[in-house]
Formats: structure tokens, C-alpha cells, sequence
């Protein structure tokens, strides 16, 4: 456990590429401009930078030698114990142990393919996301014709319906939500709004989840730069301190949980609240994983905002979850509506938000303290933080 507050690192820099679908942009052409971008507002240079990690896809020394940096140490594994936020503590933890002052992260993905890598170290092999993820119960899922993670899904939504009266309609104003704050951001694949009715009659994927409960492909690159906490007054545009990390891998895979449907997401968030004095009362804002809707309702249960079953209620006419309300969701858009980049745009929106920089999608009270998430199933990972 590293020390919060002021003793412990931060965030000094985020940056973010085009974003689009099937842009034709290759894939080190988009990390290298976000990466760029990053360096550039942490008020460095990439000679300053002495650590990359990446998630994928384009490998840390071809990032490096485009960047021109040089002697960078790989703070590995790219995946691990934290899900897809495992690069971002990773970097954390090298900074805080004084092997590196400034650690550049990112995540660069494209629709047409793509892995995430297990280690980012030079000749590691890659292994695909599904492999990456799989717990022991895949093959029994796929021996029942379950290919994809939307059908693992669909069956912890449908139990968390049965059990607990959770209906469609609930559900149903995450992506609303998402898509009316997306109509904020430039950046947003999918801007236009959406009613409860074109929700409910969209066409179906894997019941009970339909194709507006799906997060969007998308090409695009997300970077940050984490540092030493003694860089914070340097830090030409604010910086974000990374007050805790909580992480879950494994236990009970996909569906062998004795408390299924909950997923990692409730033993991660209970890791990170555990090194906090931090309460969900003290948070501003809420970046959450929603690859589908359900992961965010899921999230919001795990992460103590309300009651285990109680989320459908929560969410119910979308004024707690909007903008205005007492606990934002997704200000940018979300997966649903801005693009999937497998947790790296909650973080960099979190980021934006704290440091008052979110442009178009700020609040309008500039909020001090968010949590961010990441992942669903078997592996997950969250932080919180602070301005």
C-alpha cells in the first residue's frame, strides 16, 4: 500500500487521440499522438519519461523509439491482479518505490483485432483478451454455445433481474444517461439522444441485454503520465493523486461465485476502500466500466452507492446518475455512447474533471474526489481519486 494524499503519486498528464470507427489510423499513429498529447500537458518532454507500460497494442519500444525516448525501464505485467487498470498501479507502485519519477501508460485500440498483452516486456508473448480473462468455467460456457463476454453477461443480468426485480426499463436509463452526456463530447461516437423507447425496441444481442446496452468499437488511444508526488507543483495543469487501488482476480471465474451474480468488482472495490479513509459519500463523480449497462449498475452496487439488488432503483428516471445530480455517471459519454477504450476514457475523463480541464462535459461544480472503474467478471480493478 502506497501513502495517500500529498505523499503519494500522481497523475500529471492525460491525453487522448482521434477517436472514431474504422478510422484507417494505424495503430502506433494514434498512441504516438496520445502519448504526445500527455507528455506535453504533464509539461515534460519525452526525454523526462523513465518508464512506459501499455496494456496494447502497440509494443512499449515501438512507442518509445517513435517518441524518442530512450533507457525507458517496463514496469509489467500489462494485465494482471487489476484487471485493465493493472498498468496504471503498476506504474503507481514503481513510482512510489522510487524506480522511475515519470511513468507513461497507455492503452491504443483498434476495431479490426487487436490483444492485450499479458506482459509488456519485449518477446512476451500475447495472449487475446479471452484468454486473458478465461476462468477455469470457459470451456463448459462455450461448450453451451456462451462465445462472448455479452453472453456471460446477459446471465448475471438476467439473475440479478430474477432475484431482485431489476427490470429492463432500469436498465435502460444507464444508456440514456450515457448517450445524453455524450451529446457533450465531441470526441462521442454516438451523440444523438435516445428515448426509453428506442432503447427498449433495439435489437436484441443476448437476452436481456439489446445492442444499445453494448459498449461501441472503436480506434482511438488514451495515455497518462504517472509521477512522483513532489512533481505535483510542477505539474503546468494540475495533477490527480491516486488515493487507492483495489483489485480482484479469479475467484469462482464467470459463474461459480458463491454470491453469483456479483462479480470481482465487489472483492475490488472492497480492496480499495479498505486503503482510504475515503467513503462512497465523499465522491464527486463516478467514471464506471460499462462495456455493457449492466457492469455499471453492478459497479454502483459493488462500490457501496447503494445496496446489493438495489441498483435498478437507483438508476430509476436517471436524475441521481445525470450531470446534475448527486452522483454523475459517465460525464463523457461512457462506453456506450463514446467508444470502448477498455477503461482508459472513465480514467482520463476522472482526470479532466478533477483538474477542471473537461471542457464541453465538466460539471458544473468542479468536483474533488472520483472513482474510477474498470473490468467485469472474474477480473477487476478500481481507484480513487483526487485533485
Amino acid at each position: 500500500m502506497v501513502a495517500a494524499g500529498r505523499q503519494a503519486p500522481v497523475i500529471s498528464g492525460t491525453g487522448i487521440s482521434q477517436i472514431g470507427r474504422r478510422t484507417g489510423i494505424p495503430a502506433g499513429e494514434l498512441t504516438v499522438n496520445a502519448a504526445r498529447a500527455a507528455i506535453a500537458d504533464a509539461g515534460l518532454v519525452p526525454a523526462d519519461i523513465d518508464g512506459i507500460i501499455t496494456l496494447g497494442d502497440t509494443p512499449p519500444e515501438v512507442a518509445a523509439a517513435a517518441l524518442g525516448i530512450a533507457g525507458a525501464d517496463d514496469f509489467g505485467p500489462a494485465y494482471g491482479h487489476y484487471g485493465l487498470l493493472t498498468p496504471v498501479v503498476a506504474a503507481r507502485d514503481a513510482v512510489a518505490a522510487g524506480r522511475a519519477r515519470h511513468v507513461l501508460v497507455y492503452r491504443t485500440v483498434q476495431m479490426m483485432g487487436g490483444t492485450i498483452e499479458t506482459s509488456s516486456a519485449p518477446g512476451t508473448a500475447k495472449r487475446s483478451k479471452r484468454e486473458a480473462m478465461a476462468g477455469n468455467d470457459i470451456p463448459y460456457l462455450l461448450a453451451a454455445h456462451a462465445y462472448s463476454a455479452v453472453n456471460w453477461l446477459a446471465m448475471h443480468c438476467r439473475k440479478h433481474m430474477d432475484r431482485y426485480g431489476t427490470t429492463k426499463e432500469q436498465l435502460g436509463w444507464i444508456a440514456i444517461n450515457a448517450r445524453r452526456n455524450a451529446a457533450r463530447n465531441p470526441l462521442a461516437v454516438y451523440r444523438e439522444p435516445i428515448d426509453m423507447a428506442q432503447y427498449l425496441n433495439a435489437r436484441p444481442i443476448s437476452d436481456p441485454l439489446g445492442l444499445l446496452d453494448c459498449d461501441v468499437p472503436v480506434d482511438g488511444s488514451i495515455a497518462v503520465v504517472v509521477s512522483a508526488a513532489g512533481y505535483r507543483a510542477d505539474a503546468p495543469n494540475g495533477a490527480v493523486t491516486i488515493e487507492a487501488a483495489g483489485g480482484a482476480s479469479g475467484a469462482g471465474g464467470w459463474t461459480g461465485r458463491p454470491d453469483y451474480p456479483n462479480m470481482a468488482a465487489t472483492d475490488a472495490a472492497a480492496d480499495m476502500w479498505s486503503q482510504t479513509t475515503l467513503k462512497p459519500a465523499d465522491i464527486d463523480v463516478a467514471e464506471l466500466y460499462d462495456g455493457f449497462s449492466f457492469l455499471a449498475l453492478a459497479w454502483l452496487e459493488a462500490l457501496g452507492f447503494c445496496g446489493e439488488g438495489e441498483g435498478g432503483a437507483f438508476v430509476e428516471g436517471g436524475r441521481r446518475i445525470a450531470p446534475d445530480g448527486p452522483l454523475p455517471l459517465n460525464t463523457y459519454g461512457g462506453q456506450l455512447s463514446a467508444g470502448r477504450m477498455h477503461g482508459y476514457w472513465v480514467l482520463h475523463e476522472a482526470c479532466q474533471q478533477l483538474r477542471g480541464l473537461a471542457g464541453p462535459t465538466a460539471l458544473a461544480k468542479r468536483p474533488e474526489v472520483a472513482v474510477v472503474s474498470a473490468g467485469g467478471g472474474p477480473i477487476a480493478g478500481c481507484l480513487v481519486l483526487s485533485c
